[in-house]
C-alpha cells in the first residue's frame, strides 16, 4: 500500500500506525518530526504531478483544508481518493478508524484507544468561559458554526461567541470582537501563527490564552494528549 496524504494530521496518523506506508505529504505535514517523505506542495496547491509520479494507491483528504477541483483530478487520473469529514470529536475518530482501515491497518493503533479514554475522562475546567476564537488576522476571522475546533472547546468548558453564526470562519471586526467582552481570547499558533508579540495587543483589557494549534485543530496522535494540553492553559487563562 502506498499512501499520498494532503492533511498533516492524518499524515501524522497515518506515519505513527502505518511506518513504511505513507508516500508523500504536503509541506505543511510537519509531524512526525523525523518524517522523511517526498513532499508534494500546500494543501490547497498541492503538486498534483509529484501526486501522480508517486503513484499511491490511496490520497487521503479532507473536505475543508484541501479543493474539491484537485481532488476530482486526482479521480480523473484513476487515483483513489478518501475525503474525510470531521467537525466534531466523535467525528474524528470515526474517520480516523476508516483511514486507516482504507490504508491497511490490522489492529487498531494503542493511541488511538488512549485519546479516546483521554477524551472520555476530561479534566475538571470550572465554570465555564465565553471565548472569541480568531484563527486568523488581516482580516480578523474567527472560529464559526460547526467547527471541530469548537466542539474541542466546548467540551473543555469554552463556549465561543460566534458559535451561531451562518459563517464557519466569519470575517469580524477586530473592534465587534473586543465588543463582545468575552471571558477569554483564546489564541492559536495555526493557521495564523499568534504569538504573545502578535495578537493579545490587539485584545487590551481582555485575557489571552495562547494555545497549541495542533492540539485545537489537528485529528490524530496529538488528540491523546490535547485535553490535558489545553486544559492547563485555559486553566491558567481563568486566574
Amino acid at each position: 500500500m502506498r499512501v499520498v496524504s494532503l492533511v498533516p494530521s492524518l499524515t501524522e496518523a497515518v506515519a505513527v500506525s502505518l511506518p513504511g506506508v505513507l508516500a508523500g505529504a504536503t509541506d505543511w505535514c510537519s509531524h512526525p518530526a523525523d518524517l522523511a517523505v517526498p513532499r508534494v506542495g500546500g494543501t490547497k496547491n498541492p503538486k498534483l504531478d509529484r501526486v501522480l509520479a508517486l503513484a499511491p494507491d490511496l490520497v487521503i483528504a479532507n473536505e475543508e483544508e484541501n479543493r474539491e477541483p484537485d481532488l476530482d483530478a486526482l479521480r480523473e487520473a484513476g487515483v483513489e481518493v478518501l475525503v474525510t469529514e470531521v467537525r466534531d470529536v466523535p467525528q474524528a475518530f470515526r474517520e480516523l478508524d476508516r483511514v486507516l482501515e482504507a490504508c491497511g491497518t490490522v489492529s487498531r493503533p494503542r493511541w488511538l484507544d488512549e485519546a479516546e479514554t483521554a477524551w472520555s475522562r476530561l479534566p475538571d475546567t470550572g465554570p465555564r468561559l465565553t471565548a472569541v476564537v480568531p484563527i486568523w488576522r488581516r482580516p480578523w476571522m474567527v472560529l464559526g458554526r460547526d467547527t471541530f475546533a469548537g466542539d474541542v472547546l466546548a467540551r473543555l468548558g469554552v463556549d465561543h461567541l460566534w458559535s451561531a453564526h451562518p459563517e464557519r470562519y466569519p470575517r469580524v471586526p477586530v473592534e465587534e470582537l473586543r465588543a463582545a467582552a468575552p471571558d477569554v481570547v483564546v489564541l492559536p499558533d495555526e493557521p495564523y501563527r499568534f504569538t504573545a508579540d502578535d495578537g493579545p495587543e490587539a485584545f487590551p483589557g481582555l485575557r489571552c490564552a495562547l494555545v497549541s494549534g495542533r492540539h485545537l485543530t489537528w485529528y490524530g496522535p496529538s488528540l491523546a494528549q490535547a485535553p490535558r494540553v489545553l486544559a492547563e492553559v485555559l486553566r491558567a487563562a481563568r486566574r
